[in-house]
C-alpha cells in the first residue's frame, strides 16, 4: 500500500470515527426511558416503546462499529495494515475506502 493510499485510508477511518461517535451520542439520547405520566395515549406509547428499541440497536450496532474502527486506527501503525489476515494479500484500496475496518479481502470474507 502507497504512502497516499494510506494517509486517505486514515483521513476516512477518523471520519468514520467522528460520525460513528455522533450517532452514538444520538442514540443514548433518544434511549432515554419514556416517562409514565406522559399522557401520549396507549397507542403512541406503543409506538415510541417499539421505536425505542428500534434505536436501541442501533446504538449497540454503532457502539460494535467504533469498536472495530477502533481497533484498526491502532492496527495503522502495524507493518501488516491493509492485508488480509486470512490470505496475507493485500486487501484492495477500494475496499478499504468503503469499510476501513476490513481485516479480510473479499474472498476470504465470504
Amino acid at each position: 500500500m502507497h504512502k497516499e493510499e494510506k494517509k486517505i485510508i486514515i483521513n476516512k477511518l477518523m471520519s468514520e470515527i467522528q460520525t460513528t461517535e455522533e450517532k452514538i451520542i444520538t442514540y443514548t439520547e433518544l434511549c432515554k426511558p419514556i416517562p409514565p405520566e406522559n399522557s401520549i395515549g396507549r397507542v403512541s406509547r406503543m409506538d415510541a416503546i417499539n421505536n425505542k428499541s428500534i434505536v436501541e440497536a442501533a446504538l449497540r450496532e454503532a457502539t460494535h462499529k467504533l469498536r472495530e474502527l477502533k481497533l484498526t486506527q491502532n492496527n495503522t501503525k502495524n507493518k501488516n495494515f491493509g492485508l488480509c489476515l486470512s490470505c496475507k494479500k493485500e486487501i484492495p484500496f477500494g475496499r478499504l475506502i468503503i469499510k476501513p475496518s476490513s481485516r479480510f479481502c473479499v474472498n476470504c470474507a465470504k
